[in-house]
């Protein structure tokens, strides 16, 4: 092998693999930029580099009408598929937060009211947002987020980072998802300033939620709200939440005693919303999802391709 070929083998690797930038490959190998592009060219000339294109559009175009075929009599209007080049976690969160925050911007008008609930999808969303300046709008928490772990559900952040983006007004929940005893709840919801938040998280224009699957390692199962019978119970009867509301795999109420705990918008209130954006993905939360779509809670979906492709399998 030529002297050439094993510089433009190392430039390569300095750049694809290790996702160096050319004036960073260039310091690394200490020779000029330009000399960097051209041994990228001898790399890609030579088969050492191959790059392929995936147009998300062309997959997901087809999927996506897939999905409003099937979900279309439960309400469903919009879907919106991103593809993922690497199956991690964080890459799926980025393009779901990513197109989530499209959808959103292009959705929400001046003095309208946006409801919001939290978790790791979610906060991919607010952080993934623009700034699109609108007049009059406010966002709303949807359910209450307070942990009682170390873990934190970002949910301070996430409505921060929503008002942020559209100039708008918080109205945060200041109290955990789900209180220790029915009688503490219904205390908590008769305070005048609670009970406003969630008469307003009842009538928003515009809801925007994830769906999470109903694991041991699931957010809301670890963050100190059910003690470990009432977590093992839940993770066997639930295939899954939407704002902490854990249904069947009927979309039934999977422990009616702790949805009477739970604090926040209810999925009955949450299918009265006009426009429902839910944003959700990897195909462990495939069945979740799918229930979700089932029981009329999204007009709008974005989904990653793998998973929708799950679902549209698991309902033929």
């Amino acid at each position: 092998m030529e002297k050439r070929d094993e510089q433009a083998l190392a430039a390569a690797k300095l750049y694809y693999s290790r996702e160096l930038s050319q004036a960073e490959v260039a310091a690394e190998m200490g020779v000029s930029r330009p000399t960097v592009a051209k041994l990228l060219q001898h790399a890609r000339e030579r088969g050492y580099v191959t790059i392929e294109v995936h147009d998300p559009r062309e997959v997901g175009g087809h999927l996506g009408q897939l999905l409003l075929e099937t979900f279309s009599a439960q309400g469903l209007r919009e879907v919106r598929v991103v593809d993922v080049a690497r199956e991690r976690d964080e890459d799926l969160l980025a393009e779901l937060g990513r197109m989530g925050a499209a959808v959103l911007s292009d959705t929400v008008c001046d003095g309208q009211s946006v409801g919001v609930s939290w978790g790791h999808t979610m906060y991919a969303v607010a952080r993934a947002l623009e700034h699109t300046p609108r007049h009059g709008v406010e966002i709303i928490q949807l359910k209450g987020g307070m942990s009682h772990s170390s873990e934190s559900t970002n949910d301070i952040e996430t409505i921060n980072l929503f008002c942020q983006a559209f100039d708008a007004y918080a109205r945060p929940l200041p109290l955990p998802v789900i209180i220790d005893n029915v009688e503490a709840k219904e205390i908590v919801e008769k305070d005048r300033h609670i009970s406003h938040i969630l008469q307003l998280g009842r009538d928003c224009d515009v809801a925007v939620f994830t769906v999470g699957a109903a694991n041991p390692e699931s957010l809301p199962l670890v963050l100190g709200y059910l003690n470990d019978k009432e977590a093992a119970e839940l993770s066997q009867r639930a295939v899954g939440d939407v704002c902490s509301r854990f249904f069947t795999a009927e979309g039934k109420v999977a422990m009616p005693s702790i949805d009477a705990r739970t604090v926040g918008i209810s999925l009955r209130d949450l299918r009265l919303r006009p426009v429902r954006i839910l944003v959700a993905g990897g195909r462990r939360k495939a069945e979740a999802i799918a229930t979700a779509l089932k029981m009329g809670l999204a007009t709008h979906l974005v989904i990653d391709a793998p998973t929708a492709r799950a679902i549209l399998e698991q309902v033929r």
